[in-house]
């Protein structure tokens, strides 16, 4: 009987987790899209001023890249 009783016991906190996480993912879906929202925002402000963040985004992956101190000390 105790047996069963622990049994119960588990499932009846793994299902009351799940709710717990559950909600706190819907939370953070909120908050997320909150932020996305305000993102969106700064980038039209940004256009709005002439701003081209597409094209720095493109001018910076085409740069090369200069090495870290770390791999120019090793290199030396």
């Amino acid at each position: 009987m105790a047996k069963e009783v622990n049994k119960d016991e588990q499932i009846g906190f793994h299902k009351g987790a799940l709710t717990t996480l559950a909600k706190e993912r819907e939370e953070m879906q909120k908050i997320l899209g909150i932020v996305e929202q305000l993102m969106k925002m700064h980038i039209k402000a940004l256009k709005d001023l002439g701003i081209d963040l597409a094209a720095q985004a493109k001018q910076q992956a085409g740069a090369p890249k200069k090495p870290g101190k770390k791999l120019e000390e090793e290199i030396k």
